[in-house]
């Protein structure tokens, strides 16, 4: 498969995967409890958790 066209593919998937998981995790951000304390908790846990499944998308659109 060429680098254009899996890069291509990385893109496709990336775009809406990002966009149910940031409406996913506002979502789930709802239900915290209203403490200020854990709210940043959950946000700044949301806000880094999408990076790791991201970089093996990344790795595998960049490999030759």
């Amino acid at each position: 498969m060429s680098p254009r066209l899996k890069k291509l593919i990385a893109l496709l998937v990336l775009l809406p995967g990002l966009t149910v998981y940031f409406f996913a995790a506002a979502a789930l951000g709802e239900r915290v409890p209203d403490i200020q304390i854990l709210k940043i908790f959950y946000y700044i846990a949301a806000g880094l958790a999408w990076a790791y499944p991201v970089r093996f998308l990344i790795m595998w659109a960049n490999k030759d």
